[in-house]
């Protein structure tokens, strides 16, 4: 089954319902610009809620190393999901120095994106494509076009984000074989609030897909 990752969340009540309709994977944001962000310590007792069999990821922006050290002392997360400008080098180090593992956020405008993705292989676990940063680095809602990824050899663990919502999951999956979707904004009723209804359509939606 595609895995489904849950991101932004940041009540115990979304929480409990992503889990309960099968996310394979939560999503903190720590970014104080983001109507989704949340602090080390409501992060920390957030992740406390989320069962072993569910992977926590949270989401930096261009993160210096005392800050990633608080994030993983206070945290204790599976991943950490970069979506700022972190090198190749940097996300590779992070990861070794942390164990932890490591994602990386490409935004994908054009094909020559692909190109720089493929340059973070060996050095991050997965990467995650989205739509080009807008506002945020993330979390804007956007699709890119699917299209880009016909032809990718991606040679490496990918998940696919930008503009998810449960109604047109399903394609996405069937048009790109997506073995992870990453959904923030698409499950809101507003910036920053998860709709449980909403929540559970999409992972419904995943598992339905064909």
């Amino acid at each position: 089954m595609t895995g489904i990752k849950i991101c932004g969340l940041s009540t115990p009540e979304t929480i409990d319902a992503a889990v309960d309709a099968g996310a394979s994977h939560i999503g903190l944001v720590h970014f104080p610009p983001s109507p989704r962000h949340v602090s080390l310590e409501d992060a920390a007792a957030l992740r406390a809620r989320v069962p072993d069999a569910v992977r926590t990821v949270v989401l930096v922006v261009d993160p210096d190393e005392a800050l990633l050290a608080a994030i993983v002392d206070t945290v204790r997360p599976d991943i950490l999901q970069f979506h700022g400008r972190e090198a190749p080098e940097a996300v590779a180090v992070s990861g070794a120095q942390f164990d932890v593992e490591t994602w990386k956020a490409i935004g994908l405008g054009d094909a020559s994106a692909l190109d720089r993705a493929s340059t973070y292989k060996g050095c991050a676990d997965r990467l995650l494509f989205d739509a080009p940063p807008a506002l945020l680095p993330g979390g804007n809602g956007e699709p890119f076009d699917w299209a880009l990824l016909d032809r990718a050899d991606i040679g490496m663990p990918w998940a696919l984000a930008g503009g998810l919502r449960p109604d047109n999951v399903a394609e996405a999956i069937r048009r790109t074989g997506a073995p992870l979707v990453d959904v923030s904004s698409g499950v809101e009723s507003a910036p920053g609030v998860k709709d449980i209804a909403l929540i559970r359509a999409f992972c419904d939606a995943v598992r339905n897909a064909r």
